[in-house]
């Protein structure tokens, strides 16, 4: 298995960050306490989203935070990424696997009961529980897990898990006693007027919840 700590995993957003101040902005999360990335391109050229893969992984590997890659095997092979998140619609699994060979982390994303069980088949590294609560950055999702469903694929998964979805402050606790392995977020950091202290207290919380659970 594929060292990963998942405790504060940040995904990137265009709508969320200029790009102009995107590598500042990723850094103060960084300072924060985030310990994975994907970055998560869906309005860009193949050419942009390169360059901008190769911008964080520059930045990345001064705090030794992992690269995702959102979708793009293509992207996460020419820039060397850690590894690639892949939804249900994207390429298949054994593909992907196949393509990035066994030392590189896949995450997965999981949207219904169902899958979580078929995904018990795959080597992955992780797998993304969404969403936890309804969010407008997760559309057309099939079902809200809650608490309860953190339980349910927690206690049956072989899998490190992450949850994401409506996560802030006021639920991380429950999430994380649920059984989740660490908290994705998206706007909790990026929409902060102080991104730095925003990460720094999602952090803390996750990481007392885990000392007493």
């Amino acid at each position: 298995m594929r060292d990963l700590d998942l405790s504060l995993y940040l995904i990137t957003d265009e709508n969320y960050i200029k790009d102009e101040s995107f590598e500042f902005v990723i850094e103060e999360a960084l300072k924060g306490g985030v310990t994975a990335v994907q970055l998560r391109e869906k309005k860009s050229s193949t050419r942009d989203f390169l360059k901008k893969a190769f911008r964080l992984k520059s930045l990345l590997s001064k705090y030794n935070v992992p690269l995702i890659i959102n979708d793009r095997i293509d992207i996460a092979l020419a820039c060397d990424a850690d590894g690639i998140h892949i939804g249900q619609s994207d390429m298949p699994y054994i593909y992907a696997r196949k393509l990035l060979g066994p030392n590189k982390i896949i995450g997965l994303s999981i949207e219904s009961f169902e899958e979580a069980q078929q995904a018990e088949e795959f080597d992955l590294d992780y797998i993304a529980i969404s969403p936890v609560f309804s969010t407008p950055t997760k559309e057309n999702t099939k079902i809200e897990f809650g608490i309860e469903g953190i339980k349910r694929i927690s206690s049956l998964s072989k899998h490190k898990t992450v949850a994401i979805g409506g996560i802030n402050l006021d639920n991380i606790s429950e999430i994380i006693t649920a059984g989740a392995n660490g908290i994705s977020v998206v706007s909790a950091i990026l929409c902060a007027e102080n991104i730095y202290q925003a990460s720094v207290e999602l952090r803390e919380l996750v990481d007392k919840t885990k000392e007493t659970t």
